[in-house]
Parts: C-alpha cells; structure tokens; sequence
C-alpha cells in the first residue's frame, strides 16, 4: 500500500472537518433537547404574578403564562418592524406596562398592525382604556436573522420605531427599567391588535443526529476511498 502525498494531504484537511460537523449536529441535538425540555415546562408551569423583584430570568420563564397589575404607558409604545403576517409587512406594537409595585416596566406586545403604504405614516396605537390587569404568555423578543449595525436604535418621537428589541437601549429611552423579555397579550384580551402567537418551531433533535450520521459516514466513506485508491496505487 503506497500513500502518495497530495491525496494524504487532502485526506488529512477534509476528514477532520468532516467529524467536527459530525459532533457539533450532535451538540445541535442536545441543545434543542434541552429547549424542547425547556418550552414544555414553562407551558406546564402555575401562572406567574409578575412583579418588580421577579427575576430577568428570560430563558426560564420562556413560554410561562404570566399576570401583572399596573397600567400601560400609551404615551410612549415602541414599534417592532418589518413584522409579516398574511403575507403583508407591518409592526409588533410593545407598550409598556408599569406594574404597579415598583418603577419597573414590562414590555406588553399587543399584536400586529399592518404598515402604511407609505412607510412615513405610522400607525396610531392608541389605547381607549387602561387596564390595570393583563395577562399572556412570556416570550423573547422577536429576533432577525442577520442584526444590522443600528438595528437596536430607535426612531426619533413616538411611537418609536425599531428593528430589534434591546431591553437596555429601551431602558434607557424610555427612563424606567423593563425586563428582558416582553408578555404576547392573551388573544381574549382587551386593547390589542391581531395575534397569532405560536412556540418557535425549530429543528427536531432527531433531524440533528441524522444529520450527524450523514458527516460521519462521509468520512467513513472518505477513509475507505482513500485505502481502497493507496491499495491499487
């Protein structure tokens, strides 16, 4: 059996590549059976009454029902952009909710609202009562696939606009703290827009380790390959 050089070589840079991909699928598998893991038991967990002192804990109380007491700031709400529902672009509306046990906001996302067909003209959000009750579901704020730079800046006056939620860049425009996470209004509830919450549908942990087997059997096969061609050489 004769190794010639160029094809050890390119053995040697590929099939290392190759099993790493192979065990990161797996990491993949295990982190989403730890969010699966994670989604089901904030959906099975007793309501939370939200309050000042409760934790920033936004990974743990994920998908928890949640109650607060306090009343809205309709004179300062933020607008999530570039929002699709129905095939149709438009905004998240987030109006702050000052509980009512300390200086300390949750960001309530009342539904979406469809965009002006010119994009200068923003919806007016306003609210026609002021409960001192709300409740729904926590969630993460909605993400993006690529953040660009600026992203997380909102728009002069109000209501501001934004791309992406920042909890402490709010924090600071708006003057008072807001938790990390944001409350989707119950679909029954009033002053709210169209809501149509769903749990992130991600990739199963059994799609990952096919995955992984598929890496793995290449450099299997690569290996193979490579013995069977230095054999006849």
């Amino acid at each position: 059996m004769k190794f010639e050089k160029i094809p050890t070589l390119v053995v040697l840079c590929i099939l290392p590549i190759l099993i790493a991909l192979g065990f990161w699928q797996l990491d993949r598998a295990e982190q989403k059976r730890a969010f699966f893991a994670a989604q089901k038991n904030g959906m099975a967990a007793p309501v939370l009454q939200l309050t000042a002192a409760t934790a920033d804990e936004k990974d743990v109380l994920r998908y928890r029902s949640a109650v607060a007491s306090g009343h809205y700031d309709g004179d300062h709400q933020i607008l999530i952009d570039n929002q699709i529902a129905g095939g149709k672009v438009g905004y998240f509306v987030l109006t702050p909710f000052i509980l009512a046990d300390g200086n300390k906001a949750v960001l309530v996302n009342r539904g979406w609202v469809p965009a002006h067909q010119d994009r200068k003209t923003l919806p007016d959000p306003a609210l026609q009562q002021n409960p001192a009750q709300i409740s729904g579901r926590i969630n993460h704020f909605p993400g993006v696939g690529i953040k660009l730079a600026g992203a997380d800046q909102p728009s002069a006056g109000w209501p501001a606009v934004v791309q992406v939620a920042d909890s402490a860049i709010l924090s600071a425009r708006l003057g008072y703290p807001v938790f990390p996470f944001m409350i989707e209004l119950d679909k029954q509830a009033p002053e709210g827009y169209r809501r149509e919450w769903r749990e992130v549908s991600v990739m199963p942990p059994e799609q990952h380790v096919a995955y992984a087997v598929q890496w793995f059997g290449l450099a299997l096969a690569l290996v193979l390959l490579f013995l069977w061609f230095s054999r006849v050489k």
